[in-house]
């Protein structure tokens, strides 16, 4: 924390402007050294003033060749990303003059930074907690709209806030306990008030309230996964191609093109998916078909949404759906049954049985674009049917889901505990355990190994 770090801030590539991030003790020093407000006869400047933006140009030290021209933005610490004093580079954006630049300041006692590193630091430096560096992370991947909502949300400490609300709840319980143990001549016996009792619910209640959040939501996170199943060549290449909008995927009359499956990230309403085009099912003697084919069953297991496709000619028969989405799977599986070709014959096609008529139903032509538009309007409505997705700011993570059930598990011995009467000092060891899992997910006590799993994942620069 004592040295000063640097890194090109922006993606490697040709554009407009790159940016390159200094911070720490000599943040300033070095700038001052590198930048001149003058083109001829580069020479440092000093005395920056804090958040203010000059314009000048960045030079080679040694040879006073100048390297580029920039614009520089000093920020005095704490009023900074990192809390620490922080020089920002605005360059134009090249491989080369980047790298250059990046260089020339690492030649002046700075070092390049780990992943993550900056964010880490503004963690370390107490201005933000571990659930505004993940929201950092999460706003950069935001697949959707709805993502990006969310993790702005979180990334301005609506999730710190209320988990620091909950422990302290916990905390005031903690201490009615400790009073007791370590002072048990001055206060009456320990004996919680109804009011304490609520304490205690009211904490349970609002983790599993954040359990279910997750589970309802951390699809926008990772796109609700969709496969597309059915006999070969019933279109399911092509309706894949009509939803992405584009050729991804292999279209020919020839039965069975597809043998691996296509894995694909689409956008409908602001709502992310992964849609996967697998194998078509049927018997085969082919060990290169037969292997596609159970690559096909695993990604049906593994889907929120299954597609499954038929085509006007053939009967849709409880055997062959159940063959595909096994009675177990359709507990937690959602199906949308897509009639296909429609263009081909109308008045001859497939069925739901009585069993599955509760199914939605598409009639669509992917050759023609027919019907599509409904599908994807069905696609959403029926994944996200039963979510409130206005119910709350905030979705915790898996990470925090974890510790959320932790904490559950804790407070439910609590309970137990209370219940049982049992002594105030092993009411104390699960009360400071569901206090420490709701602490790991604000960082407060958070191992090193969850903090360098956390921010490794981070690119350079950040």
């Amino acid at each position: 924390m004592n040295d000063t770090i640097a890194a090109i801030a922006t993606p490697y590539g040709s554009g407009g402007i790159g940016v390159i991030r200094i911070s720490g003790p000599k943040a300033f020093d070095i700038a001052s050294k590198l930048f001149s407000k003058r083109k001829l006869r580069p020479e440092g400047c000093t005395n920056l003033e804090s958040h203010k933006v000059y314009h000048g140009y960045v030079f080679n030290n040694k040879n006073k060749e100048i390297i580029d021209e920039v614009l520089l933005i000093p920020m005095k610490g704490p009023s900074s990303y990192t809390a620490e004093d922080v020089v920002e580079i605005q360059a134009h954006s090249g491989t080369i003059v980047l790298r250059t630049i990046l260089d020339e300041i690492l030649s002046h006692e700075a070092r390049l930074s780990e992943p993550g590193e900056f964010t880490k630091r503004a963690f370390l430096n107490q201005r933000i907690d571990l659930t505004q560096a993940e929201a950092v992370a999460d706003i950069i991947n935001a697949k959707s709209a709805g993502a990006l909502k969310f993790a702005a949300s979180q990334n301005l400490g609506a999730l710190k806030n209320q988990i620091r609300e909950l422990r302290e709840k916990l905390i005031h319980f903690l201490s009615l306990l400790e009073v007791n143990i370590d002072f048990p001549d001055d206060v009456e016996p320990f004996k919680p008030s109804r009011k304490e009792m609520e304490l205690i619910d009211d904490v349970l209640e609002k983790c599993r309230e954040y359990v279910k959040q997750h589970e309802d939501a951390c699809f926008l996170k990772d796109g609700i996964r969709i496969a597309i199943c059915g006999a070969p060549n019933v279109g399911k290449s092509s309706l894949m191609n009509r939803l992405l909008e584009q050729d991804r995927a292999i279209v020919t009359p020839i039965p069975g093109t597809t043998r691996d499956p296509i894995e694909e990230g689409l956008n409908i309403d602001g709502i992310p998916f992964v849609i996967i085009d697998t194998a078509g099912i049927h018997q085969s003697d082919n060990l290169v078909e037969i292997i596609g084919i159970e690559k096909a069953k695993d990604h049906i297991t593994a889907s929120d949404l299954v597609l499954f496709m038929k085509e006007p000619g053939t009967h849709f028969t409880d055997k062959e759906f159940e063959k595909v989405v096994s009675l177990e799977n359709q507990l937690d599986k959602k199906v949308i049954f897509v009639v296909n070709k429609i263009d081909l014959d109308e008045d001859n096609l497939p069925t739901l049985s009585k069993k599955y008529r509760h199914i939605p139903k598409i009639e669509i032509s992917a050759l023609f674009n027919n019907g599509i538009k409904e599908l994807k309007q069905k696609i959403v409505t029926t994944s996200i049917a039963d979510l409130d997705m206005e119910k709350s700011s905030v979705i915790p993570n898996l990470r925090h889901k974890k510790a959320l059930e932790q904490t559950i598990e804790s407070l439910i011995s609590v309970k137990t505990g209370l219940a049982q009467t049992l002594e105030e000092e092993t009411l104390v060891i699960d009360i400071k355990n569901s206090i420490d899992s709701l602490g790991t997910i604000t960082g407060e006590t958070a191992s090193l190994d969850i903090l360098d799993r956390i921010f490794d994942n981070f690119c350079i620069g950040k």
